[in-house]
Order: C-alpha cells, then sequence, then structure tokens
C-alpha cells in the first residue's frame, strides 16, 4: 500500500497568525511615519514664510498716494501758522512758546506709545483713521475756541495724534508693497507728501492772505474728508498685517510680547541707528532758524521771501529724488545711501559758513532736500530691517523718532548759545562739525541692514 507522504507546514509567528486571522473585509490601515513628518515641517515653515509676490491694486496704490499727500496738507495747518494765528489773537510771546512747548513735549515723549499702539491695533487703517480725526478735531477747536486752555489741550491731541500717524502710514506702506518693494513705496510716500506740504503751504497761506488765520484752521479741520475717503481706497485685505511677524529666515524664532521689546533694547543695530539719529539731527535741526536769522540781517527786505524760498527748495527736491532714494536703496543697499544723506550735512554746514550772498544761500539748501530725500525714505526701511520677526516695528520707529527729537530739541540751544557767543560763521562750522561727526559715526559703526534674501 502506497502512503501520501504529507507536506510539512511551516511554523507560523504568533504575529502571523494574529493577522491571518483579521476580517479579511477590513481594509489595511497604513501607519505615519513620525519621523518623516517632523521632517516635513521646516520645509513646510520655510514655504509658509517665504515672501509671497503681492500683487497690488492701482486702487489701493493710488489711494496710499493720495492719502500721504492729504495727511501732509493736513499737518501743514499746524506749521508756521501757529504763532502767527495767536499773535493775532493778542496773545503774549510767554503764552505762545509755553503752547508750543507743551505741543513739542507731546510729541517727544509720545513716539514710543505711539508706535506700541500701532503695533497692538490689527487694522493700521483704523490706528491711521483715529489719529486724523484727532488731527482735525484738534484744528477745528483752535479756530472755535482759541482759549488757552482749549489750545494746550488741542496742541497736546495734535502732537499726540501725529505720533500715531506716523507709524500708521509706514506700516499700512511695507504691509502693502512687502518688504522687497518697501523702499520704492516709502520713496513714493515721501514725494506726494513734499508735494503735499508745498501746495498745502501755498493754500494756507493765500487763505490767511485773503480771509483771516483763522480760516486756515477750518480748511485744515476740512481736510479730513478727503484724507478719509484716501484712506478708504486702500483695500484692507491687501494689507499683510504679519509682515512684521516674518523671521529673517526660516529658522530665526519669532519674538514676541517681553521677548520682543528685550529683542529691541539688546538689537545692537538699532542703538547704533539711534546714536547716528541723534548726532544728525543735533547737527541739522539748527541750520534752516540759523539760515533765517542771517538773510533777515542781510537782506532785510526780501528775507521773508527768501525764507520761504528756503523751505520750498528742499521739499522740491525731496519730491522729485525721493522715489530714486528708494530704489537706490533696494539695488545698492542701505549703506552707502545712508552715507550719501549723512554727508551732504556736513558739507552744507561749511557752505553755510563761507557763503555771504543771500541767493547762494538759498541755493545750498539742495543739500537739505537731498539729506530729507534720503532720511525720509530710510528711517522707516532700516527700522524695519532691524525689527524683522519682532513683531514691533512701530515701537522701534517710535523709538528712533524719540532720538531724533532729542537731538533736535538740542540743536536749537547749542546753536543759538554759539551764535551768540561766536557768531553765525563759528555756528555753522560747529554745526557741520557735528554733521561731520555723525557721517563718522554711520560710516564706522552702521551695519548693511539689507536681508540677503532681498538682495536679487
Amino acid at each position: 500500500m502506497t502512503v501520501a507522504r504529507l507536506k510539512a507546514r511551516p511554523a507560523v509567528s504568533p504575529r502571523e497568525r494574529d493577522v491571518s486571522r483579521q476580517d479579511p473585509r477590513s481594509r489595511p490601515v497604513r501607519l505615519k511615519d513620525s519621523s518623516a513628518e517632523v521632517a516635513r515641517e521646516p520645509a513646510r515653515a520655510a514655504a509658509e514664510a517665504a515672501p509671497v509676490d503681492r500683487t497690488v491694486s492701482a486702487v489701493s496704490r493710488h489711494g496710499l498716494d493720495a492719502f500721504a499727500f492729504f495727511v501732509a496738507n493736513l499737518q501743514t495747518g499746524f506749521g508756521p501758522f501757529l504763532a502767527v494765528y495767536f499773535s493775532q489773537a493778542k496773545w503774549t510771546q510767554s503764552d505762545i512758546g509755553f503752547a508750543l512747548t507743551v505741543g513739542s513735549l507731546v510729541a517727544l515723549l509720545g513716539q514710543v506709545p505711539g508706535g506700541a499702539f500701532v503695533d497692538v491695533v490689527r487694522s493700521k487703517r483704523f490706528a491711521a483713521a483715529v489719529a486724523v480725526i484727532g488731527i482735525s478735531g484738534s484744528a477745528f477747536a483752535l479756530a472755535v475756541w482759541p482759549s488757552f486752555p482749549v489750545v494746550l489741550l488741542a496742541m497736546a491731541v495734535h502732537s499726540g495724534a501725529s505720533c500715531v500717524l506716523t507709524p500708521a502710514i509706514a506700516a499700512i506702506s511695507i504691509g502693502l508693497v512687502g518688504r522687497a518693494r518697501a523702499g520704492e513705496r516709502l520713496g513714493r510716500n515721501a514725494s506726494f507728501a513734499a508735494l503735499g506740504n508745498a501746495l498745502g503751504a501755498a493754500g494756507m497761506g493765500a487763505i490767511g492772505y485773503y480771509l483771516s488765520n483763522g480760516a486756515v484752521f477750518y480748511l485744515t479741520a476740512a481736510l479730513v474728508v478727503p484724507t478719509i475717503i484716501a484712506l478708504s481706497r486702500i483695500r484692507a485685505r491687501e494689507i499683510d498685517a504679519n509682515v512684521f511677524k516674518e523671521a529673517a529666515s526660516a529658522q530665526a524664532p519669532r519674538a514676541s510680547g517681553k521677548d520682543g521689546v528685550r529683542a529691541l533694547l539688546t538689537n545692537r543695530g538699532l542703538l547704533c541707528f539711534s546714536a547716528c539719529m541723534v548726532l544728525f539731527f543735533l547737527a541739522n535741526a539748527a541750520m534752516l532758524p540759523l539760515v533765517g536769522s542771517v538773510l533777515t540781517l542781510r537782506a532785510s527786505e526780501t528775507a521773508t521771501a527768501l525764507v520761504a524760498a528756503c523751505i520750498m527748495v528742499p521739499q522740491a527736491v525731496l519730491a522729485v529724488s525721493a522715489p530714486a532714494v528708494g530704489r537706490a536703496a533696494e539695488r545698492f543697499g542701505r549703506y552707502p545711501v545712508l552715507l550719501l544723506g549723512f554727508g551732504a550735512l556736513p558739507v552744507r554746514g561749511l557752505m553755510l559758513a563761507y557763503t555771504t550772498n543771500p541767493y547762494g544761500l538759498v541755493a545750498i539748501q539742495v543739500l537739505d532736500g537731498i539729506s530729507a530725500s534720503v532720511l525720509g525714505v530710510m528711517v522707516p526701511l532700516v527700522v524695519s530691517d532691524l525689527t524683522r520677526g519682532t513683531g514691533r516695528f512701530n515701537l522701534a520707529l517710535g523709538a528712533v523718532g524719540t532720538a531724533m527729537g532729542v537731538g533736535a530739541a538740542l540743536s536749537t540751544s547749542l546753536a543759538g548759545i554759539m551764535a551768540d557767543r561766536l557768531g553765525s560763521h563759528s555756528a555753522f562750522l560747529g554745526l557741520a562739525l557735528m554733521g561731520f561727526a555723525a557721517f563718522m559715526l554711520v560710516a564706522l559703526i552702521m551695519p548693511e541692514t539689507r536681508q540677503p534674501a532681498e538682495e536679487a
């Protein structure tokens, strides 16, 4: 009898036996590889942090142009017209000086809180609108109730609102176009602001001459309407509220809260830039008033027209050159453009010291326009570079503004002492020397702040 040989079945492990007992209708489950998922996170973060090519609509672009123009119109009403208005109202010089001092102190002390407010508020358009309404309301109060307490309150409100408005405009501009195109946009803002200053001064001067000085402030208050309309044309959805929180690189952590403030206080580049701005305004702020005094002594009959020309010439240069400064900052970097703006200051002081022709003094103001166009673009741009990833751009911009205010406040007093004791020639030379010190400080300690990703 033949017996069939049985095949030996291979041993089955318990794990395989359990698998074979599963319901064949069930679908196999693929386990996620946690290590692979973790590996994808940096790539995803880098993709999210990568700069987005923003397409800004023509409506928003022209709306921001008009907003910068009308804000300059609005601020012009609080310039030299204030002293004329108070004098016509039979105020004493001490009362006028006290009212102007209140505004100056609030402007100096309110820079940092104003910037912090803009950082906290998510809608930068809302912050700008509140500031514009505050400025318009203060102008209306000056026109309707020119009593001493109301004037002091109006001056404080105007200065506080201005401390909010300046960083808000910068935040809207950079949020609209992104960091890569911020220089060109800020240059465009400065150009339209210069046009607004010039046309506003001419229009308000004519109204004050043909109507009354009080009518200047009614017009200033009425300018809130076109200013708010221009602001509303800037589309909120095109403004990136998180642009200032983007880290400088994919691996850089984002600072927030107290860490963000601490990062600013330990930011070497920001501290260096603030020191440079103090020295610059220590040399610059007193030059134009000193020029006015010299023109009054040398050409008393035409002094008013010549001083007006000294104001208009830098504004014209600023309007023409600011966009080119913004493009140069993006192409060549911030450092060489800063050197150009700071270098024009000591040259200007030196030329003013050795120029006796009144018309030559006016022509030298072209250098003031060059410095103004550079700083008008570079201050918010450099601060934006140095605070990247902290979310504290506006706070830092307010801190730098405070440094500028301190330098300007000390400049007029220092130049006045030098002019009284040593003469205007020595005063111009002293200001030129301080300007040269500011230039050397930029050359020696200021780093290039443009990010490598923006150098393309």
